[in-house]
């Protein structure tokens, strides 16, 4: 693969909300936390230096330029292994650490050095081959799904994944061109989604949404989402810190519904029946109502606009 031998360090990355996230997890610094999003390892760097020695920081990431990129960082308290954060449980029961961490951070989604590479096709920007796979190595690229995909599973990508208004007929002018010629690159597809569509926002590619929806449905992102969230609570020990980091609402969505269910607790109960505080396992506290970066951030870092961080305490058992 192409991109394995492009140096990770061509392409820089900004952290986001780098301070308020790792301000809203850190409360103990001889505890053990978990990044489970390296990335370029903004967030745990920062981590590392508000730790004592005593403290410890796990890391994961799928994408194998990110587990590369871990190797300049020289820690004893530090490791990382490569796997998708959803099984950060088991990640934890490996090491003995299960129901024993301190935090666990996500901070979902692309990372800049991802959009900025070409060869790995998250950009329609930049033309590359039209592949979209956080690794690389697994699953199905973006150019072998559309080769393949039916006009009707498109769409739904389209329509579910990037909330695309004009999903049926962006997904018809896909099939239609298809016939003629297969799509491999970016620039591609990008100019015939461009093409095709009627309404463009100001501001936004037109193309926007569809490359998001085909990015989280290949890469199986909500539903990594939903398992990481329901692992981080597991993992964490009463009085551990969940903090999130969402980029769109599709995320934002799932992640402040987990928290405000786990804060109320369970409340599926027949109506009429008293119910105990105990009987609800209200199993968090909300740290915040989701914080968002300062004009100054996002003036530094354009691509930080759409991010909120959402954070909480596991209650104590």
């Amino acid at each position: 693969m192409s991109s394995a031998s492009q140096p990770v360090t061509d392409f820089r990355h900004t952290s986001v909300l780098l301070d308020g996230a790792v301000d809203a997890l850190v409360h103990a610094p001889d505890g053990v936390y978990l990044d489970g999003t390296f990335g370029r390892g903004g967030h745990s760097r920062l981590i590392l230096s508000r730790l004592s020695d005593e403290g410890r920081l796990l890391a994961m990431d799928r994408d194998p330029q990110a587990i590369e990129a871990s190797a300049a960082i020289d820690d004893p308290r530090f490791s990382i292994t490569r796997r998708e954060f959803a099984r950060l449980g088991e990640y934890a029961r490996e090491l003995g650490l299960h129901g024993k961490l301190a935090g666990v951070l996500l901070d979902i989604g692309v990372s800049s050095p991802q959009l900025d590479d070409p060869e790995r096709g998250f950009s329609f920007m930049r033309n590359g081959p039209l592949d979209m796979r956080m690794d690389p190595t697994q699953g199905e690229s973006a150019a072998q799904f559309l080769a393949r995909a039916s006009e009707a599973d498109i769409a739904q990508v389209f329509k579910t994944y990037g909330e695309e208004r004009y999903a049926k007929r962006l997904a018809r002018a896909v099939v239609t061109r298809r016939a003629e010629k297969p799509f491999t690159h970016t620039l591609d597809l990008a100019e015939v989604l461009k093409t095709a569509h009627p309404a463009w926002e100001k501001g936004k590619h037109p193309a926007t949404k569809a490359f998001q929806a085909l990015r989280i449905y290949l890469n199986g992102e909500l539903e990594q989402l939903d398992a990481a969230l329901d692992a981080a609570l597991e993992a964490l020990a009463p009085g551990g810190h969940l903090v999130v980091i969402s980029f769109h609402s599709l995320e934002d969505r799932r992640v402040k519904r987990f928290i405000r269910h786990h804060v109320r607790g369970d409340t599926h109960l027949p109506k009429g029946v008293p119910i105990r505080d105990d009987q609800l396992e209200r199993r968090l506290e909300a740290i915040n109502k989701g914080e968002r970066p300062s004009q100054s951030e996002v003036a530094e870092n354009p691509r930080a606009r759409s991010a909120v961080m959402r954070a909480a305490r596991k209650r104590d058992a």
